[in-house]
């Protein structure tokens, strides 16, 4: 590291000094819950939503599962982008600049997708709300960051309800989109799309003001230069949970309606999601807090394994319900664990290039599922050797992860 050792152990050893469990002040709750509400923007409404929608576009414009996986990968390819530009933003401007310009775009982004048609303009609007989706990642993550700082005893609480945000903008897209394709038919995607535009903006207003109240180091302050050997094995495997989660994400529904499932169902498994999601800070509190930032990232890779294996072995109601469960209690934790890993290895100064980091290499790995997943399936005929694949790939995640020591830093 750039930094001093000594600097970055008494960094350290501060952000390490909350106790395990603990819970953020009354007055300190409402700035997370509204900083949570950018991940619901970024990744539930403006990523994920997708997956429900992906149906109806297939079946309106025509697509293979090929061109299918292309859109979704076109959002990944922004998301890369974005996360590129933001490491030299994020020294430029701030974590609250970034997320805040990102909410904006984002939205509109949406909003434009509704109103567009050809292949070429829909990939390319979906690049523009990756852009968008990886500045609210970046910024935000950094700002709940910063939140903890403030209030120690309850950091990974602040990190945890941050993250688990975006399972809110998966609710709110499993109990409106299918009831709109149920009512309107499949070629109603680009209202779904209007849609979440809109519930985008209205999302917006109370993010902003959570962002507006958080204290960050200014601007000048962020010079950190990072030394990224020591965080390989967890930048590994986090980039190999990007590839396998974005597949399931993408193509469950897919696979669901597939097999006949009927709009109340896929409404169901999908607000299992995200309420699981919502709900993930609880369980997953205490494991934040005691457990290294990598065996966070493993463990709850290991879990989404379990959940995107489940569809394979049983097509039964109860067993989709199940598997949403279990990937959608895991799905956040991986950005929370290697938040976590920032903030307890690194000073303050340095938390916002290192998440960007870390998004760099999340967001390298999410354009290579939906593509190789919708290859294999129509080489194949079927979903199902893709979603294996997914399976295989949580699973090597997991065994990276376990290889990441304590960096240097921290000790």
């Amino acid at each position: 590291m750039a930094t001093p050792r000594a600097a970055a152990g008494n960094a350290s050893r501060a952000a390490a000094a909350p106790a395990p469990g603990g819970r953020l002040p009354r007055h300190a709750l409402p700035i997370a819950l509204g900083l949570s509400l950018g991940p619901a923007v970024a990744v539930g409404l403006a990523r994920f939503a997708y997956g429900l929608i992906l149906p109806a576009m297939r079946s309106d414009l025509g697509w293979s599962y090929t061109q299918a996986g292309w859109v979704n990968t076109a959002n990944a390819l922004g998301y890369l982008a974005g996360s590129l530009l933001a490491l030299r933003l994020v020294e430029r401007t701030g974590p609250a600049w970034l997320f805040r310009v990102g909410m904006a775009v984002t939205a509109a982004s949406l909003v434009a997708t509704g109103l567009a048609r050809d292949f070429g303009l829909l990939l390319g609007l979906r690049a523009v709300a990756g852009l968008g989706g990886a500045w609210i990642f970046i910024g935000g993550g950094a700002l709940a960051a910063a939140l903890g700082t403030a209030h120690p005893p309850g950091a990974p609480s602040a990190i945890a309800i941050y993250f688990g945000g975006g399972g809110l903008g998966i609710l709110l897209s499993g109990l409106v989109l299918p009831g709109l394709f149920a009512a309107r038919g499949q070629g109603a995607w680009d209202e779904a799309w209007l849609l979440l535009g809109v519930l985008s903006a209205g999302l917006c207003l109370p993010a902003l003001w959570a962002a507006a109240r958080v204290v960050v180091a200014p601007p000048s302050a962020v010079r950190a230069r990072l030394a990224w050997r020591p965080f390989l094995p967890a930048a590994t495997g986090y980039f190999l949970f990007a590839v396998g989660s974005i597949v399931y994400m993408t193509f469950v529904v897919a696979w669901m309606r597939g097999r006949g499932a009927g709009a109340a169902m896929v409404s169901l498994v999908w607000g299992v999601l995200g309420v699981a999601n919502l709900i993930s800070p609880i369980p997953w509190r205490g494991a934040l807090a005691r457990w290294t930032g990598a065996r966070a990232l493993a463990a709850s890779s290991v879990v989404c394994a379990l959940g995107a294996a489940i569809p394979l072995a049983s097509r039964a109601p109860a067993a989709m319900v199940a598997s949403a469960a279990l990937f959608g209690g895991a799905f956040f934790i991986p950005p929370a664990s290697v938040t976590a890993l920032s903030r307890r290895a690194l000073p303050p100064a340095a938390w916002g290039a290192a998440i960007a980091g870390f998004t760099v290499m999340f967001a390298a790995g999410q354009p290579i599922g939906p593509v190789l997943a919708g290859a294999i399936a129509d080489a194949t005929g079927t979903l199902f050797a893709g979603l294996a694949t997914s399976v295989a790939v949580l699973l090597l995640a997991a065994l990276a992860a376990l290889a990441q020591g304590e960096p240097a830093a921290s000790r």
